[in-house]
Formats: C-alpha cells, sequence, structure tokens
C-alpha cells in the first residue's frame, strides 16, 4: 500500500492571495482624498496669512494717522480742516496717498475716511476730539471690502 495518499491534503485558498483590485482602488480614493483635503487646507492657510497681512498693514496706516494727529494742533477745527475726509486737508490727503502707496489691495477703490466728534469737557478737563478712522480694502477674489476701524481720543 501507499501511504502517501493517506496524508491530508491542505485545503485549497483560491482567491486568498493578496489584495483584491477592489481593495486597491479603495485604498488609492482614502489615500486622494487625504491629500486633496491637505491642498484645502494650504489654501485656507494662504489665504488666512494675507488677511492677517493686510489687517496688519491697516492697523499701521490708521496709528500713523493718530500719531499724526498728536503732533498737529489739537483744536478741534483744525483737526477738521486738516484731517477730515469731507475737507480733504492737507494732512489727509498725504495720509491718503500713504495708505493708496502701502500695499493694501483695491484701496484706491473705497477712499479711506476719517472723522471727528467732540467730546464735552467734564469738571475739570477740557474738551477733546474722539477721531474714527476708517480703511477700506478688498483682496483679490474678494466679492466685498473688508475695513479696520480705530478710534482715538485727541486732547
Amino acid at each position: 500500500m501507499n501511504h502517501c495518499m493517506n496524508l491530508p491534503r491542505p485545503p485549497s485558498h483560491r482567491g486568498a492571495h493578496g489584495f483584491s483590485l477592489i481593495e486597491v482602488l479603495c485604498a488609492l480614493l482614502i489615500f486622494a482624498i487625504g491629500v486633496l483635503g491637505l491642498v484645502k487646507l494650504q489654501a485656507v492657510s494662504v489665504q488666512q496669512a494675507s488677511g492677517a497681512r493686510y489687517r496688519a498693514i491697516a492697523a499701521a496706516q490708521a496709528a500713523s494717522l493718530v500719531g499724526r494727529l498728536w503732533i498737529t494742533d489739537r483744536a478741534a477745527a483744525t483737526l477738521q480742516a486738516q484731517f477730515g475726509s469731507e475737507t480733504g486737508g492737507v494732512g489727509y490727503t498725504s495720509w491718503r496717498a500713504s495708505v493708496e502707496a502701502s500695499g493694501l489691495p483695491n484701496v484706491a477703490g473705497k477712499a479711506p475716511t476719517v472723522s471727528f466728534t467732540t467730546v464735552p469737557a467734564g469738571s475739570a478737563a477740557t474738551a477733546s476730539s474722539l477721531a474714527t478712522v476708517t480703511i477700506f480694502w478688498k483682496a483679490p477674489g474678494d466679492s466685498g471690502y473688508h475695513s479696520h476701524v480705530v478710534l482715538a481720543q485727541v486732547k
């Protein structure tokens, strides 16, 4: 008798070798979605960095005007005549030119505004002026204008 015939045969596992095509395609799809998510994250990051840069420029330009207000004659009539956007005085015109040259996008499309409100004197204080400085810009690809508003009390 032949003893080789009595040995049990290992079970057959047909189709269990390696990956199937559908598994590979699913893994590739998951990987592609992850890469697209990273690309979108990078694009949003660049957009937010640009927005922060524009806000910093606008804040610096507004602070520049407030500094100019403090070194000039601080009488309410003088401030309005020299720096009010309605009157277009020398101080406002000079400052507006520096805002337009600052690198803010589309800033010339909507002029910055500067207005003054007289704050009545208290019991021991003198009257002062409340300056409202608003700078507008429109980033590339945006539908509307952004603004930065600064209030400063000048005595």
